[in-house]
């Protein structure tokens, strides 16, 4: 991806955070039960995680609190993440904070579970869907977790002026399979139905992906 590109990408979620309040952004959760409650189902004590896409999501708050002591947030938008910091206050520092695009970013570690709220469907070319999983593989340590939650079959086809692609968790499964095949193997799946701050509702699919032992 060129350096325009990414910074353009950049530009743009750090223009959403700045335009608005976090509270009246349409991906808004005040209380992210679905992601916390998978999350806590699958993150073993004293695991790793890692937000994919964390944005300004409160959902590291609920962790933290929980305990949890290893938690990584990514986000291309530097504004989110300031947010994020800003209203963890004295906690921001028993976190890892990183401003990077998915595609090109190397982790320094592995985690057991890698969290994505809604950036996977921004990728709507095979060649970012693929570096997307190629960072997911080189991240997330065999036996991992992955949970991938991207608008449904009749979600929006757009989302903050971008185009998105829409999955069931059949189809999410069979591209990543397609794409990465052998990698992982799909576990369990949900739908949701997101309420936007103004009312409008959303819907979404949560696909929870195990990363195999050993491969082909």
């Amino acid at each position: 991806m060129s350096d325009d590109r990414k910074m353009d990408l950049s530009q743009h979620w750090d223009k959403a955070y700045r335009a608005r309040n976090e509270d009246a952004l349409t991906w808004f959760e005040n209380m992210p039960e679905a992601s916390l409650r998978l999350v806590r189902d699958h993150l073993p004590e004293g695991g790793a995680l890692i937000d994919v896409g964390a944005g300004a999501s409160r959902l590291v708050d609920h962790l933290l609190a929980d305990g949890h002591a290893a938690l990584t947030l990514l986000d291309l938008s530097a504004e989110a993440l300031a947010i994020t910091k800003a209203r963890l206050g004295a906690k921001a520092g028993q976190v890892s904070f990183v401003t990077a695009d998915v595609r090109e970013w190397a982790p320094d570690r592995t985690y057991d579970l890698w969290h994505d709220r809604a950036v996977f469907h921004f990728l709507t070319e095979p060649a970012d869907q693929k570096r997307y999983l190629e960072t997911l593989d080189e991240t997330l340590r065999p036996g991992g977790i992955a949970i991938i939650a991207t608008f449904g079959l009749t979600g929006p086809e757009r989302c903050s002026d971008l185009p998105v692609q829409r999955y069931s968790p059949e189809t999410l499964a069979g591209r990543v399979e397609e794409l990465m095949p052998g990698m992982m193997t799909l576990v369990q799946s949900e739908h949701q139905t997101h309420r936007t701050p103004k009312g409008n509702t959303q819907s979404f699919q949560i696909s929870v992906f195990r990363k195999k032992e050993t491969r082909p």
